[in-house]
């Protein structure tokens, strides 16, 4: 089994990848963070407790985190999620509560206890990347216990939030910029699992239809139907789902090693991920920047049908 931490902002999306995660019998969950996002803090951990729940999977620990990006408000996404963040399913709440340690402390815990077992852990970000830039910034040693990070943002191409910028980055930009930056300065590998390939597991509203015999499969099915209904279409992503598949089953992800750097400024670009292209083997020197320091799998294909398979067989 691999272990994995899930940090999330828990939305539609993220409850398709939190229920992925939790029931995969290749995956070992040892714990979510929680982070405003998609809706405020309070939402998020009600969301993705209820979320275990129906998963089966009350013993995974989850920790309160950030409420706010490092220098802006949080931006809900109402429109995308509900105003619950949940579709407004009136799905039944969980009575559990979150672990009594903040996001960090938690995420600190899991990765040295990690670094003690000698057992790495893939830490999944699937939100504003608020707690993992804290937790980089405050614990670096905890990073020792890291074998990677695979993160839902960014785009090699044009946004969703604005036209440069994708969600999650744009919503803590400076987070994401310290987090790549501490990964290059620590030597954690990251992958990008950015909008280019976000939209291209897709299930269709036969297929979730057919989920049933489960309280899991009862939600993906539900969540499913929900971000049809948004979309108005016959079919729906499952989003941040397709960066768990990704962790599972990588050989269904095409990526690419390309330099990486967040736009900070700008009035039109600011959140934008700027993926370095250019073939840094001829004669760049004009360019005053210079190469970034960070280099980043960054996805640029993905076998969505394969990813689609997976996530069904699991939730059901």
């Amino acid at each position: 089994m691999k272990p994995v931490i899930l940090d999330v902002d828990t939305g539609l999306d993220d409850a398709c990848a939190l229920l992925l995660a939790a029931r995969h019998p290749d995956l070992e969950l040892k714990a979510v963070t929680c982070v405003g996002g998609n809706v405020g803090l309070d939402e998020v951990v009600i969301n993705t407790l209820t979320v275990l729940e129906a998963a089966g999977r009350p013993d995974v620990p989850v920790a309160r985190g950030a409420a706010l990006p490092l220098l802006q408000p949080v931006r809900a996404a109402p429109h995308v999620h509900g105003t619950d963040g949940l579709g407004d399913l009136d799905w039944p709440r969980s009575a559990r509560t979150p672990d009594a340690r903040h996001a960090v402390e938690l995420l600190r815990d899991v990765l040295l206890e990690a670094v003690r077992s000698g057992e790495k852990v893939t830490l999944i970000p699937l939100a504003p990347m608020t707690n993992i830039a804290l937790l980089l910034r405050t614990y670096p040693d905890a990073a020792a216990g890291l074998r990677e990070i695979v993160f839902m943002g960014g785009a090699a191409g044009i946004g969703n939030a604005t036209a440069s910028a994708e969600f999650n980055i744009w919503t803590d930009p400076e987070a994401a910029a310290i987090v790549l930056s501490a990964a290059g300065d620590l030597g954690v590998p990251v992958t990008m699992y950015g909008l280019d390939v976000f939209y291209d597991v897709e299930i269709s509203l036969e297929e979730a239809r057919a989920l049933e015999g489960s309280t899991s499969a009862s939600l993906a099915r539900a969540l499913i139907e929900k971000r049809s209904q948004l979309y108005r279409a016959k079919a729906a992503s499952i989003g941040d789902g397709g960066a768990v598949c990704a962790v599972i089953d990588p050989a269904g992800l095409t990526t690419q090693a390309f330099p990486l750097r967040v736009e900070l400024s700008g009035n039109w670009s600011r959140g934008r991920t700027i993926v370095d292209t250019r073939d840094w083997s001829g004669d760049l020197t004009s360019d005053p920047h210079g190469a970034a320091p960070t280099v980043v799998q960054v996805a640029t294909a993905v076998d969505g049908r394969r990813y689609a398979d997976l996530w069904l067989r699991t939730v059901k």
